[in-house]
């Protein structure tokens, strides 16, 4: 079953399906190792198979977010507008080290130089923040889907980007306006969100964006939002 859709997806895409994802519980404690493959397989999914993940919002000076629109070859949500970057820790010392999440703040390090090409030169582990964590389940289609414990990230730093085509069709930076009339266009039938965009802007940087210079007072280490 799991070899029906994969005739779109890239190379690259498909070399990724190996990679070793961290299992968790519900309370986001490690349980395990499975393959970016099953993780995502809706099968598995309806079973309980949770993993570990991460979301980036990542916010330049003139406070504005970096808002990507997905590869048509991505695996979940082709084609959808998303967050910065999300992506997953790997099963590995460096990123399951969970002090301070500095193991889930390398594994976005790495993912911001891999799919937007940001120079190390530009952005180290310190510049990302740990807010907090949402727990969710989506499908993306009849047999691959989403169900992860996200750590959302935060970056505010100016940085040159260069996208990976065969992770990013387009990038583009939206004020809170902006990103509001994007999602009322996808409740319309008129865009395509990942759901996570939607949870990540209704439920936290809708709150945060009149305080982007001050965002400790939103900071919640230890809580897991159910959404």
């Amino acid at each position: 079953m799991s070899e029906v859709n994969l005739n779109w997806i890239s190379e690259h895409q498909l070399r990724r399906l190996d990679e070793m994802l961290i299992v968790v519980d519900e309370d986001d404690k490690v349980i395990g190792v499975d393959t970016k493959r099953n993780c995502h397989l809706n099968e598995n999914i309806e079973k309980g198979l949770l993993h570990r993940a991460f979301s980036v919002v990542l916010f330049n000076t003139e406070k504005k977010v970096l808002i990507q629109k997905r590869s048509d070859t991505k695996l979940t949500f082709p084609g959808h507008f998303s967050d910065s970057c999300s992506s997953h820790p790997l099963y590995s010392p460096a990123e399951l080290e969970e002090k301070d999440a500095v193991g889930v703040r390398r594994a976005a390090l790495r993912r911001l130089q891999a799919e937007l090409g940001i120079s190390p030169e530009q952005l180290s582990v310190e510049d990302i923040v740990f807010m907090t964590r949402y727990h969710y389940k989506a499908k993306s289609d009849q047999i691959w889907g989403e169900h992860e414990v996200c750590y959302l990230l935060l970056v505010k730093k100016n940085v040159t980007i260069t996208p990976d085509p065969s992770e990013v069709d387009s990038c583009r930076y939206l004020a809170q306006e902006e990103l509001e009339e994007l999602l009322d266009e996808a409740a319309r039938g008129r865009a395509r969100v990942t759901p996570w965009l939607r949870i990540i802007a209704e439920r936290f940087l809708f709150k945060w964006w009149p305080y982007l210079d001050e965002v400790t007072q939103f900071v919640e280490h230890h809580k897991i939002h159910r959404v």
